[in-house]
C-alpha cells in the first residue's frame, strides 16, 4: 500500500521520496569516506557531493595525477570550510596494492564511515591481473572483496558505517558464477565475464550484511547500479554497440551525475537497511532518480554467495573479522 504526501510516498517500510536528488543528501560533516575509482565518472561524482556535504573524501585510485587533478576539482566545487579531499594510491588490479592502500588507509583514518566500491571495468579484451585473475573478475570484485576486508576493522567499529558496492545492470545479463572457470582460462566471453564480475558484487553485498548482522555489527552492506550511464567505463565495447547507444542516449542512457544518485543514496539515505539495493527508477531502470530496486533471483541463492565467499577469500587470502 501507498499513501501519497505531498512529494513524498509512505510505503512499507519507509518514507521515500519520488524523485531523490543530491538535495536530499543529509550533512556528512565529521564522516570519512573512501571512494574507489573516484577520479571521473560515477567515482568522481559520488566523491563530488560527498565532499560538498561536508565529508572527508579519500579518493582511492590507480593514477594519482589524475586523482590529484580530481580532487583539486572537489575542493574548489567544495569551497573554503569544507575539509581537503585527499588520494590514496590503489591498483585493484594487484593484491600487493591492495594491501598497502588498506594499510596506509588504516593508518591515516583508523575509523572510516564510508566505503564506496565504485571502481570497475567492462568488456575489455582478454587481460589477466597481476595476480593472475582476469582482469574483470579481478578487479570488479576480487580486489573490492580483499579491500574491504582489509579495512573492516576501521569500519565495523564505527556507528552507522557502510559499505556500498556499484553492482551493474549486467549482472543479468549472460551472468553466472562458473566456478569451474572463474578466469575464463578455457574460453573468453567479455559480457558473460562483466556480468560474472557484477553478479559476484551483488552475491558479496548479500553474503557481507548476513555476517555483519550476524555479528551484531552497526555496519551495513548495501548495493547499487547507475542504470545506463555515459561514462569512460564503456571506452572498451564494440563499435557496433557504440554507433547502438548513440540512437538511444537520452531514453536508455543517463549522465554521470544522474548515474552516481543510486550510489549516493544507498551511501547516505537514513532510511537505507542493510542488504538493500537501489538504481534508476525509470524505463528498464537504465536513467532516472534512484529508488529500491530488485536483483535477479539467481543473485539471491545463499549456498552461492557462501560458495563465492570461500573461493575468494582462498584467491586473495583476506579472511574477514565476521
Amino acid at each position: 500500500m501507498t499513501v501519497a504526501i505531498g512529494r513524498y510516498a509512505v510505503r512499507k517500510r519507509e518514507i521515500m521520496t519520488d524523485k531523490w536528488t543530491a538535495e536530499d543528501i543529509p550533512r556528512q560533516d565529521g564522516r570519512v569516506a573512501v571512494v574507489t575509482g573516484a577520479n571521473t565518472g560515477l567515482g568522481f561524482e559520488t566523491a563530488r557531493e560527498l565532499a560538498a556535504h561536508g565529508a572527508t573524501v579519500v579518493l582511492a585510485v590507480r593514477n594519482t595525477d589524475k586523482g590529484r587533478a580530481a580532487a583539486e576539482r572537489i575542493a574548489a566545487a567544495a569551497g573554503d570550510g569544507a575539509p581537503a579531499p585527499t588520494v590514496q594510491r590503489l591498483d585493484l588490479a594487484s593484491l600487493d596494492s591492495v594491501r598497502a592502500a588498506a594499510s596506509e588507509l588504516k593508518a591515516a583514518h583508523p575509523k572510516i564511515d564510508l566505503l564506496v566500491n565504485n571502481a570497475g571495468l567492462m568488456w575489455p579484451p582478454k587481460q589477466v591481473t597481476q595476480d593472475g585473475f582476469e582482469v574483470q573478475f579481478g578487479t570488479n570484485h576480487l580486489g573490492h572483496f580483499a579491500l574491504t576486508g582489509l579495512l573492516l576493522e576501521a569500519l565495523t567499529p564505527v556507528p552507522g558505517s557502510r559499505i556500498v558496492t556499484v553492482s551493474s545492470l549486467g549482472h543479468q545479463i549472460m551472468a553466472d558464477i562458473h566456478f569451474d572457470d572463474l578466469q575464463w582460462e578455457r574460453s573468453y566471453d567479455r559480457f558473460a565475464a562483466y556480468g560474472q564480475s557484477k553478479l559476484a558484487n551483488l552475491m558479496f553485498t548479500y553474503e557481507l550484511q548476513r555476517r555483519l548482522a550476524a555479528a551484531g555489527a552497526p555496519t551495513i552492506a548495501a548495493a547499487a547500479h547507475p542504470g545506463g550511464a555515459a561514462t569512460d567505463l564503456v571506452r572498451h565495447q564494440p563499435a557496433v554497440l557504440s554507433s547502438l547507444m548513440s540512437l538511444v542516449e537520452g531514453r536508455l542512457v543517463q549522465n554521470a551525475e544522474m548515474g552516481a544518485l543510486a550510489t549516493l543514496r544507498a551511501a547516505t539515505d537514513p532510511g537505507v537497511r542493510g542488504g538493500d539495493y537501489y538504481g534508476p527508477g525509470g524505463l528498464f531502470e537504465t536513467q532516472g532518480h534512484p529508488k529500491l530496486v530488485k536483483s535477479s533471483p539467481r543473485s539471491h541463492d545463499a549456498s552461492v554467495h557462501q560458495r563465492l565467499w570461500t573461493v575468494s577469500e582462498e584467491l586473495t587470502g583476506v579472511t574477514f573479522g565476521v
